[in-house]
């Protein structure tokens, strides 16, 4: 499949890409790369070929969600400026 420089300039145009001739031209070239690439793929013979495994299939190894530290918000909110019933008092923001 042939590419002409008018076609890089409206899909340039559709994807709100600005483009000078010159790089139109350098587009043309890679693109026309990149298609002949995909019809040489295209006439590859797959048949027998079995699909590879995806690899969002597979789980994660979590740890145990166990406690490892101490509980310190009594030393973290001493020298919070203020502090109620163990939260953290922040100036309002949203009206």
């Amino acid at each position: 499949m042939a590419i002409d420089k008018t076609d890089v300039l409206r899909a340039a145009h559709l994807a709100r890409l600005g483009l000078s001739d010159e790089e139109a031209s350098h587009y043309q070239d890679d693109l026309g790369r990149i298609l002949a690439m995909v019809d040489q793929l295209q006439g590859l013979d797959t048949h027998g070929v079995a699909p590879l495994a995806h690899p969002l299939d597979a789980t994660q190894r979590l740890r145990a969600d166990e406690v490892t530290e101490p509980d310190r918000r009594e030393q973290f909110q001493r020298c919070a400026p203020a502090v109620e019933e163990g939260l953290y008092l922040v100036p309002r923001v949203v009206e």
